[in-house]
């Protein structure tokens, strides 16, 4: 088993700053690349931002500009740091990882879930 752990949602203020981490643990290898999606009330779960080991990166275009992910491969954790916050990024936002066990067996593993609000 591959779990993942976020942090630091919560309730902010139009145009403030939150600052997600998400770190995986368990019997892991190697991990291919770890995002973000984030699910509004009633809307799909849709991608935010995604980082691979080598460090590629993708955004949405709607956060793009605003949001930087990063990554810390040693501790298999992601980041992603949100300024400049709308009332339309308000959602609960996912962990999300892509890799190898030790077992050599892939996985994809989500994490339970920050809700992030925006709103004055």
């Amino acid at each position: 088993q591959v779990q993942l752990v976020e942090s630091g949602g919560g309730l902010v203020q139009p145009g403030g700053s939150l600052r997600l981490s998400c770190a995986a643990s368990g019997r892991i290898f190697s991990i291919y690349a770890m995002g973000w999606y984030r699910q509004a009330p009633g809307k799909q779960r849709e991608l935010v931002a995604s980082i691979t080991s080598g460090g590629t990166t993708n955004y949405a275009d709607s956060v793009k500009g605003r949001f930087t992910i990063s990554s810390d491969n040693a501790k298999n954790t992601v980041y992603l740091q949100m300024n400049s916050l709308k009332p339309a990024d308000t959602a609960v936002y996912y962990c999300n990882a892509g890799g190898l066990r030790h077992n050599q067996l892939n996985f994809n593993s989500w994490g339970q879930g920050t809700q992030v609000t925006v709103s004055s």
